[in-house]
């Protein structure tokens, strides 16, 4: 059991596409050849998917993503209103929503700053599932072949198992990547946000 570790510290800070902001690339992806294999992306508009970590200092308008599906869930902060293509939408804390990037979405904050995580992936290349995964004690999760899978620590005190049996402590916030068949195991008391990314069939 194993996975990559990535680091909160590592990540690659860039502005937002409108340059309304910062976010924080977890990691990228594009989609080549057989189904599920999958390449790093250098361009910031070059991925088939992409999974990052926005901090949102103030309301306003979300950057324009044509051809991108977009699931973005609060990991801290009390609150927002998306209102994506003029429909009102609340975001509540670790409950992923799902829009299109084609829509034209405005952000409203309702308790001050909050930061969120972003999976978005290129419509008819590349799809994601986002889920929030409470740990208790211990907790196992399974990929498949043709898939990556993420697993970031929404709070401390969440380990992960290594291949050499030793545990490996996730900060907030740091992550785990396990790319096609594979299993990681988790142990602590807390809460992971679960990214799936497929291969769009």
């Amino acid at each position: 059991m194993g996975g990559d570790v990535l680091r909160w510290s590592d990540y690659r800070s860039m502005p937002w596409k409108n340059g309304g902001g910062t976010t924080r690339e977890v990691a990228s992806g594009v989609v080549r050849g057989p189904l599920g294999a999958v390449e790093p992306a250098e361009p910031v508009d070059g991925f088939d998917w992409r999974v990052s970590v926005a901090d949102v200092d103030a309301g306003g308008a979300f950057s324009s993503f044509p051809g991108i599906d977009r699931v973005i869930t609060l990991i801290e902060g009390d609150g927002m209103v998306l209102t994506v293509d003029g429909v009102p939408e609340v975001v509540r804390p670790l409950s992923p929503y799902a829009f299109s990037g084609d829509a034209a979405t405005d952000c409203r904050l309702e308790a001050g700053a909050v930061r969120d995580l972003n999976a978005m992936t290129r419509r008819g290349r590349a799809t994601a599932q986002v889920r929030i995964v409470t740990v208790t004690s211990e907790a196992g999760m399974r990929s498949d072949e043709g898939e990556v899978l993420l697993v970031m620590a929404a709070t401390e005190g969440i380990t992960v198992g290594g291949p050499d049996g030793q545990d490996t402590a996730l900060g907030r916030l740091d992550c785990v990547r396990q790319e096609g068949s594979g299993a990681l195991a988790l142990r602590g008391d807390g809460s992971v946000a679960e990214i799936r990314i497929t291969a769009a069939s």
